[in-house]
C-alpha cells in the first residue's frame, strides 16, 4: 500500500491535471464529458501502470 501512496497516487494526479488543461486548452470541440472520461481514464492507465512498473522496495538478489 506504501507504493500506491508513494508513486502511483501522485502520478494519477499530475496526469489528470495536465491532460484536463490540455482537453480545455486545445479540444473546446469536444463535449465536457467526453473530457472528464478522457481525463480519467488517462489517470487510471498512467496508475496501472505506475503500480507494476516501480517495485515495491530493494530487491535481494540473492532471492
Amino acid at each position: 500500500m506504501k507504493r500506491a501512496l508513494k508513486f502511483a497516487i501522485p502520478i494519477m494526479l499530475i496526469v489528470a491535471g495536465l491532460a484536463w488543461w490540455y482537453l480545455n486548452k486545445e479540444f473546446q470541440d469536444i463535449p465536457g464529458t467526453h473530457r472528464m472520461y478522457i481525463t480519467i481514464g488517462a489517470a487510471l492507465l498512467s496508475g496501472v501502470l505506475s503500480w507494476f512498473l516501480f517495485p515495491e522496495g530493494p530487491q535481494d538478489p540473492e532471492r
